[in-house]
């Protein structure tokens, strides 16, 4: 691409508002490079500064529209780090031998920031993004694993730049020097403006007067040389100077910093910004004592500590040309661990105490063990540890690599005692103050409940080792003072025994023909007629005649079982609930209680037919033993289309019939797993019946089959074909021929396959009946003529049968051998 071209693209994709990191992206799939851009840029420069003669201005800004706002003239902070520390190279120099997927990702976004940064001429805008780009390519940089060190990372941090505010009034201390831009406005009785810049020899020229020494003034020092300079023609009119673009300064470094060295900055930078450029402090640069000098005195000591916890930007003075900044090396550094707010390693001063780490850390968390902290010296050839409680904290001063530990508190209480059982409000509560003894206590909790045992209560007590011992006592006497109150003790642990708790718990049971069968809790003077009132009254198919119930034995003083196991009483129920007989039989905890069927109650069965009979549908069953030719009767006979040989019955299966199928069908297939879901989900089976021998002999157990609920019977019209499937040709479906051997239907076939077992070929009949091929008669219409496949040879189990053969061979001449002998 031409420079006319990248500048007619640059400006397309600016009126698209394309982003500007997808214009640099572009640029660079485009093959531009770095040296392009800059060549392009030195151009616009000098178009700018009239060096090229009707030159068009090719970036699309108006100079007009700049006004006096200053800008950052030097390289921006990121940019200036990246160079100091990391791009020793230039990144179009960078070469991508690399073999990580990271670096290569990591030098084209080097390329990428270095090309944006000097479109800044046509884009102003910058990439904000600087940080941008480190979320655009999702590749995490492994971080170094070391010390935590409170404050160190303040300025490696992206989102805090320290960079300064240009656009304020200008400091009534600050003093012109080379670089600066000033405006002169002259208004009242004239009207003139002069812009000019402090040159390296110290003055500003302002036409038609010739220089003006300012270099080393304030503002208000310039202000009066100017006056006295242009007063003398502009009488009567109002003079002032102003700054407007401000100079760059140099600043060095050094110490133990990421990367020391000189930088250049805004007029108006700060140590906190100078720091931030060069990546802050390293691995063993302090934070709580850096020093900037200036003209080789010492004007300001810096305690980052003190900015980042209390705000105070004390000591961040404004930098001058060639101030001197100074990291030296740390001089004690503590760890504090445990239950404080923010454990780390803190950076302390020599005469800060253990109470001033803590402070640092945030202060203790709510369950730390704040009496005596711990502290580890490592210092004189040995570890010294030291136990310091509230008042030596503040005096004990700390040395580098001490140790200090907060511990929790225990997990245990000093003033607790716990209740349990049979009391309205068990629980833990404070053994001091108001309770003090066992009566107090148990008034505390609302008193006993209504289950609770008073002859007796436990109380467990910790001994001084630590181990249990139980004491019992008379909780009825204690409370109605006829015995002496108790006297509690830190962490006792007092039960109230329940009768719930010393039984199980008391139940009835009812099962069969009542509304809600199941487990009831057990009410004294319960009888069998409220039971099943409670269990929501009889179901419609139960017995009034036999009601069951089912008691468990007790003896207590019993030696030995006897052979009965229960006892069964039995009744009947009248109108009204009353048991016949025995009116008011009262029910004992565990009794069951069995609700029988009535012999006499049969719900509706149904049969459905379909097919060529008169009136198809579902029909009730009248009898137990319904047979076919009852159905076929109650759907008004067959049509004369019906074709009762090829009739069929559809079964629904019950779940113990599957059960069976299931299990024949394991050991015939030897557990095919994948034959057993077949039948596992085949809940239906078609029985074989013979409807036309049916309805010749009804009544005939042989012929005439007797229905079951869900039965479906289909009777189908002639179907006057034959198919044929299996190891043949061309499985096929042809007319039916009478007479006709089973040749024929196999030619119509293709004939048999090479595989085909001829002599096993068989017939699936319409009616569900399996039938051997014999002869022409066993071939019917609608049927399905089936050629079996020979079984595979195992030649294995037939090799092994030879050798068998041949080792008996050899045995038998052995001993033929021998009885010769």
């Amino acid at each position: 691409m031409t420079d006319e071209q990248i500048m007619t693209f640059i400006a397309k994709e600016k009126a698209n508002n394309t982003s500007r990191s997808l214009i640099v992206t572009k640029l660079i799939e485009k093959g531009v490079d770095i040296q392009r851009i800059r060549a392009i840029r030195s151009k616009y420069e000098k178009q700018k500064n009239s060096e090229v003669m009707g030159a068009k201005n090719i970036s699309g800004i108006d100079d007009q529209t700049e006004g006096r706002l200053r800008h950052n003239n030097v390289d921006s902070k990121k940019t200036q780090r990246k160079n100091k520390n990391f791009n020793q190279r230039d990144d179009n120099e960078v070469e991508d031998k690399e073999s990580t997927e990271y670096q290569k990702l990591r030098n084209k976004r080097k390329q990428i920031r270095t090309i944006d940064k000097e479109l800044d001429f046509i884009m102003p805008d910058s990439l904000a993004q600087e940080d941008d780009e480190e979320e655009e390519i999702k590749v995490k940089i492994p971080k170094e694993k070391g010390k935590k060190v409170f404050g160190r990372d303040i300025f490696s941090d992206t989102h805090l730049t320290f960079e300064p505010e240009l656009n304020i009034a200008t400091p009534i201390d600050y003093r012109l020097g080379a670089g600066d831009a000033v405006f002169v406005d002259v208004w009242g009785a004239s009207q003139k403006q002069y812009t000019a810049t402090v040159s390296p020899e110290g003055d500003i020229n302002i036409e038609g007067f010739g220089p003006i020494y300012v270099s080393g003034m304030t503002v208000a020092q310039a202000n009066t040389a100017v006056r006295s300079k242009l007063g003398q023609r502009f009488g009567g009119s109002n003079i002032k100077l102003t700054i407007g673009q401000t100079k760059s300064i140099t600043v060095n470094v050094m110490g133990e910093v990421a990367a020391p060295g000189t930088i250049t900055l805004p007029a108006f930078s700060t140590v906190f910004h100078a720091l931030y450029t060069v990546g802050g402090t390293n691995e063993i640069g302090t934070l709580r004592a850096i020093k900037v000098y200036r003209n080789n005195r010492l004007i300001s000591t810096i305690d980052l500590y003190d900015y980042i916890l209390n705000g105070n930007l004390r000591g961040n003075v404004r930098l001058a040309s060639n101030d001197v900044i100074i990291v030296e090396p740390y001089k004690c550094l503590v760890n504090i661990s445990g239950k404080v707010k923010r454990p780390m390693f803190y950076e302390m001063r020599s005469d800060e105490s253990v109470s001033t780490l803590i402070k640092f850390a945030g202060g203790f968390t709510g369950d730390a063990y704040e009496e005596n902290v711990r502290l580890i010296r490592k210092k004189g050839g040995e570890m010294s540890i030291y136990t310091l409680n509230e008042f030596e904290r503040g005096t004990f001063q700390l040395a580098d690599a001490d140790s200090v530990t907060v511990d929790s508190v225990l997990d245990r209480y000093k003033n607790m005692v716990e209740l349990r059982g049979a009391v309205m409000r068990p629980g833990k509560y404070q053994m001091d103050g108001n309770i003090s003894t066992l009566r107090q206590l148990i008034a505390a909790a609302g008193g006993l409940s209504e289950e609770a045992i008073t002859t007796r209560g436990l109380i467990h007590r910790r001994k001084a080792d630590r181990t249990l011992k139980a004491e019992s006592f008379n909780t009825g006497a204690i409370l109605g003072h006829t015995e002496a109150d108790i006297t509690l003790r830190n962490e006792d642990i007092v039960f109230i025994p329940s009768r719930k708790d010393l039984n199980d718990m008391l139940s009835l049971t009812i099962e069969g023909e009542v509304q809600y069968p199941g487990t009831y809790e057990y009410a004294d003077s319960l009888t069998i007629e409220d039971f099943i009132l409670k269990a929501g009254g009889l179901t419609d198919k139960s017995s009034t005649a036999k009601v069951d119930v089912s008691r468990r034995l007790r003896d207590r003083s019993a030696l030995k079982s006897g052979e009965q196991i229960a006892e069964i009483y039995s009744f009947s129920i009248k109108d009204g609930f009353v048991i016949d007989g025995k009116p008011g039989f009262v029910l004992l905890p565990f009794d069951e209680v069995f609700v029988r069927i009535s012999p006499g109650y049969v719900e509706q069965q149904h049969a459905t037919i379909e097919g060529e009979v008169n009136f198809s549908g579902k029909y009730a069953l009248t009898k137990k033993n319904a047979r076919l030719s009852d159905l076929v009767k109650q759907a008004g006979g067959c049509t004369p289309e019906a074709y009762l040989s090829g009739a069929r019955l559809l079964r629904q299966l019950l779940p113990h019939e599957i059960q069976k199928y299931q299990q024949i069908h394991k050991i015939v297939t030897l557990d095919d797993s994948t034959e057993l879901r077949k039948i596992l989900v085949d809940s239906e089976k078609t029985i074989a019946i013979n409807l036309d021998k049916a309805l010749a002999n009804p009544g005939n157990d042989k012929w005439d089959i007797i229905l079951r609920n869900g039965d479906q019977l289909f009777i189908p019209r002639l179907n006057n074909t034959v198919s044929i499937s299996g190891e043949v040709m061309y499985p096929n479906t042809v007319a039916y021929k009478p007479n006709a051997a089973l040749s024929y239907y196999v030619n119509q076939s293709g004939g048999y396959r090479e595989r085909a077992r001829k002599s096993k070929a068989f017939v699936i009949n319409p009616n569900g009946t399996v039938t051997r091929v014999r002869s022409a008669r066993d071939i019917k219409p609608g049927c399905n003529i089936v050629i079996p496949t020979r079984p595979k040879r195992n030649w294995t189990a037939m090799g092994q049968i030879i050798s068998l053969s041949m080792s008996l061979v050899t045995l038998a001449a052995v001993l033929a051998n021998t009885f010769k002998k």
